[in-house]
């Protein structure tokens, strides 16, 4: 979609393992790969409790979730509901999972939110850029070009129909993508699946979106790492959460610079073009995942001022790094400072 550049959240936890550790919790930690990327889950949670979690089966059963998540909503795969949704040229309407529907109402709604910067039809702009999956190496369209383009790009041109589960295009060539929200997604399903387990402390993360709730194996709120902004594995702020999750986007480590003109991966699907601002990364705080997710990307795309704006509008905690000039500075909602902590 955006191609937006994930700015990794680093966990502060215990090693990815089986563990035990001298607190008043154990810890049970499993990792895997799905939708191009990989997922992290701990649990913590007294001796009995972990005893009679089988890890193994414990997994498999994650990783059914996220199969199926996959066979929803992945343009990667070609029998994926999403792809062949995209390869139709019907305009009638289309029967789809409960969970698809739900993702796509969510997508639409952020979209009218942001005044369409969060816009999951933007791929043929995206693929025009040669930012897609047949990237063209420092490639700008022309004028004309993108204004073609822009003609198969509006939110606006997707119906969702929540019971039965369906969608429609309004013209025939539209091409949707969930890759800006899917991983949140899939972060809250996964969640949810661990709640009905009873399990109430715990920390899931999918390609850096993050879903916390309870405590840590120290028995404290989970601590959660924003990367600076220099590519590095420094930190430039840690977070403490439990019950809310927390994503991040970013577009200064994807970009591509031609005639001494940058041009970042993130398009404005607005307009067409790559973003020009000073923006390097906004991080959401938010109950959901997905729309923690969702909101990172609109924001990404609006810049720090109407971003900010949007934000306060609609009351999220967000932490941004802004450029100035060759240095980076912090800007952030009031309501973001209360998770700000220290690293145990």
């Amino acid at each position: 979609m955006y191609l937006k550049n994930l700015i990794y959240l680093l966990i502060l936890l215990l090693p990815v393992s089986c563990s035990r550790v001298q607190n008043e919790f154990e810890q049970i930690a499993l990792s895997g790969t799905t939708m191009g990327t990989t997922y992290s889950i701990k649990i913590a949670a007294d001796k009995d409790q972990i005893e009679k979690i089988d890890a193994e089966k414990f997994q498999n059963s994650v990783d059914s979730i996220l199969i199926q998540v996959n066979k929803e909503m992945s343009t990667y795969i070609p029998e994926s509901e999403i792809s062949i949704f995209n390869q139709s040229k019907s305009t009638e309407w289309f029967p789809i999972s409960k969970d698809f529907a739900n993702v796509m109402e969510m997508s639409l709604y952020i979209s009218q939110k942001s005044a369409g910067a969060f816009d999951i039809t933007v791929g043929p702009i995206v693929n025009l850029w040669g930012f897609g999956p047949d990237y063209k190496l420092e490639y700008v369209p022309t004028q004309k070009e993108i204004e073609m383009g822009l003609l198969s790009v509006g939110y606006n041109n997707i119906f969702v129909n929540p019971e039965p589960p369906s969608i429609k295009k309004k013209i025939k060539d539209i091409y949707i993508d969930l890759s800006a929200i899917a991983k949140g997604f899939g972060v809250d399903k996964v969640s949810d699946y661990l709640e009905v387990k009873n399990i109430e402390n715990y920390m899931v993360e999918i390609g850096g979106e993050v879903r916390t709730s309870g405590k840590n194996a120290k028995s404290n709120k989970w601590q959660i790492g924003i990367s600076t902004p220099d590519g590095g594995v420094n930190l430039q702020r840690v977070v403490s959460l439990s019950g809310n999750s927390i994503a991040t986007s970013g577009d200064y480590r994807n970009y591509f610079e031609k005639d001494g003109v940058r041009y970042s991966h993130t398009i404005d699907p607005r307009t067409g073009m790559p973003i020009n601002h000073t923006l390097a990364s906004v991080t959401v705080i938010h109950g959901s995942c997905m729309i923690a997710d969702g909101m990172a990307t609109a924001i990404t795309v609006l810049g720090p001022d109407e971003g900010y704006e949007l934000a306060i509008k609609e009351e999220l905690p967000i932490f941004m790094i802004v450029r100035e000039g060759n240095e980076f500075v912090e800007k952030m909602t009031p309501s973001f400072k209360q998770f700000l902590t220290e690293v145990e």
